[in-house]
């Protein structure tokens, strides 16, 4: 795969349809072999496979990041919480996954309650579904809750401490993955799993026809 030809809209497509529930990569390899990009388009492919393939390790590093900046102010660390429930709601898998297990927990002490929760059911013409199905969580559409964690965050944030400090702490979460992904070389696994990932996505495309 050739992620120089990879937009923007793509990658962020796929970070928000690719399974959540991958582990983090080990140090080890993490820290492994950092080299400079020879040149602008080694760097851009670059930055797109590692930021693709070291997700879970870069949203650890952030929330880490943050948890460390405010080590000393409980509320603020609610609020790094709460903002990075609110990316993982961006992820489909994720999202769906929250919203099963919060419905069958609803459902051991009111199953009434838990039918509530269940998103709409999609219309379906001629065998396939009408339009694209979107994610519901607790019987809510996704944005919902994203802004709802976003908001709540942000009123933490500016009440447990100065914008200043959030904003310092939140360039050096930003910024952190960015270096790492600019300099760290990819390796022979992240070419694997991306003909993998492309494999899985391809089969499953092929699958709905």
């Amino acid at each position: 795969m050739d992620w120089g030809n990879v937009t923007t809209e793509d990658l962020i497509d796929a970070l928000r349809e690719v399974d959540w529930s991958s582990p983090p990569r080990p140090v080890s390899e993490f820290f492994s072999r950092f080299t400079f990009p020879r040149s602008y388009s080694k760097w851009n492919s670059r930055l797109k496979c590692n930021l693709y393939y070291y997700r879970t390790n870069y949203f650890i590093m952030i929330i880490f990041v943050l948890g460390i900046a405010f080590v000393t102010k409980p509320l603020a660390i609610v609020a790094a919480l709460l903002t990075g429930l609110s990316i993982a709601f961006l992820n489909d898998s994720f999202a769906v996954t929250f919203n099963e297990k919060v419905t069958r927990t609803v459902r051991q002490f009111s199953p009434h309650l838990a039918a509530k929760l269940r998103p709409p059911i999609t219309p379906v013409l001629r065998g396939r579904p009408s339009t694209k199905r979107a994610i519901h969580i607790c019987g809510q559409p996704r944005w919902v809750f994203v802004l709802a964690f976003s908001a709540a965050s942000c009123f933490l944030w500016f009440t447990s401490c100065r914008l200043l400090t959030v904003l310092w702490a939140l360039l050096i979460g930003i910024l952190a993955p960015i270096l790492h992904a600019s300099f760290r070389t990819p390796n022979l696994k992240a070419r694997l799993n991306t003909f993998r990932e492309e494999f899985r996505a391809v089969w499953r495309n092929y699958s709905e026809l």
